[in-house]
Order: C-alpha cells, then structure tokens, then sequence
C-alpha cells in the first residue's frame, strides 16, 4: 500500500497537470460512477490527507480516490501509450494537454465537496499538513499504551501517512521491535520521526530513511542481508497479516 507522500506526490503532480483546466473527457469506470460523466467541467485543484486524494471539480463536487494495496494515477501526454493495460483503468480524465488515468482504484466516491471531510474525519492527523497537530498525534498513540507499537503506527486512526515502509523503518530508529507495546517507547519521539521520514520523501518517487538513494532503507525489504549497523542479518515476520522487518540485535523487546 503507498506510503502517505507517495500519495502527496501524486496529488501534487495532478494538480498541477489539471487545476484551472476544463475536461475534455470525464471518464469513471467504477460500478458505482459508471454512469457519471464529467466532461466538461472544470478541475479546480487537487489536495491529499494521509492516503487520500481529492479532485475538485466546478459543479461543487469533489472525487475521493484511495490507492488501497495497488491502485494508482499516472499521468501522460496526449497519445502516449499507458504502462497499465486499459481494463484497469477506473477513470480517465483529459484536458488539452495532459492524461490522468486512475488504474485499480477499487475506492472511488464522488461527493459534494462540502461534506468530503466526513469521509476523514475518523483520520488522525496528516503527517504532511503544514499545520500538523503533533500533541494530537502523540495523544491518539498513546491512547492503548499496551498495543504494540507495530499496530499503532499503522492505524491510520492515530496519525494518517504511515504505511509498511515506514512503520518498520520508525522502528529500527527506536531500536524497538514492532511487538514490543507503545507504553515501552517514546511517543513523541516516534510521531517526530514518522513525520521526518515522510517530509524528506514528499518530493520525490524515491523513498530513503537512510539518507543514501544508494541503500534506501535500514530493515524494510531487507530479509537475509546485513543490518546496516551492525551486521547481523535482517529479519522479517507477520504482525496481523502484513510482513514486519527487523534487525534482532539493534532492536529490543
């Protein structure tokens, strides 16, 4: 599932490809929109919160899209050829100059743009907002101090960004297991580093916790090969369905 400034990025790249731009052609492919067709409206920007994007358009409503496990949008010029094939395509947008195409977002609402927070309010904080509320943020971790911090940093719930990537890289920088509960580590320490992490990786595709496009990562992805601070080799297991990676000596529970 893409990390919040994945989602960030995107967003930012379609709003500069299509705000302030009429539709040429307003294509949903979703069961649910099947039948809407937004040709000729405006796109009047585009904004993200934590893994949502936002289009909003001139007749006051507004698509809510999530990229779940796979989805994603890419953007073309006129005539390029797509690098997912078009049964995937869940929405088409063109204006004079570019394509967005949405492919497997599975996720897809159009709602007035006035009532689009609802659909986050459940959200904790974004980690990427400007005026981001870290006491919030710190708060809502620490509300279940014996859930392990493995879960807790992926709830969106608690801070709304965080997403495999960075919930194991978070942890290899506590020196903390993914087991271990929240009460054994420094929340306001782990609601500053994941929001580090994501802003050093917002404007660009590439995402490195290390510092080094080189090695991008300490532990995540990194089964069988050397800890970059110690050697040992990495190791990965399941918490709740999904892969945790972790190096058994630096990272204590």
């Amino acid at each position: 599932m893409p990390e919040g400034d994945t989602v960030f990025l995107a967003g930012h790249r379609m709003n500069q490809a299509l705000a302030g731009k009429t539709l040429r052609r307003g294509e949903l492919r979703h069961p649910r929109l099947a039948a809407l067709d937004l040709t000729g409206l405006d796109v009047l920007g585009v904004r993200t919160y934590g893994k949502h994007m936002f289009t909003h358009f001139s007749d006051g409503n507004s698509l809510r899209s999530h990229f779940r496990m796979d989805g994603s949008w890419h953007l073309y010029r006129p005539g390029e050829k797509w690098r997912r094939p078009a049964h995937q395509a869940r929405a088409v947008f063109e204006v004079d100059d570019r394509q967005a195409i949405g492919f497997a977002l599975h996720d897809l609402e159009f709602v007035p743009t006035s009532e689009e927070d609802r659909l986050i309010s459940h959200l904790g904080p974004d980690l990427l907002a400007p005026d981001f509320d870290t006491a919030e943020a710190v708060r809502r971790l620490t509300a279940d101090p014996s859930r392990p911090v493995g879960l807790a940093l992926l709830d969106q719930r608690v801070m709304a960004g965080v997403g495999n990537l960075y919930r194991a890289e978070v942890c290899f920088l506590l020196r903390v297991l993914p087991t271990v509960p929240v009460s054994a580590v420094d929340a306001s320490r782990a609601v500053a580093l994941s929001r580090k992490l994501l802003q050093a990786n917002q404007w660009r595709p590439e995402q490195s916790t290390t510092g080094d496009l080189r090695v991008q990562h300490y532990v995540f992805e990194r089964t069988g090969r050397p800890c970059l601070r110690c050697r040992t080799r990495v190791r990965s297991d399941e918490i709740d369905g999904r892969f945790v990676y972790f190096c058994p000596k630096c990272q204590k529970g």
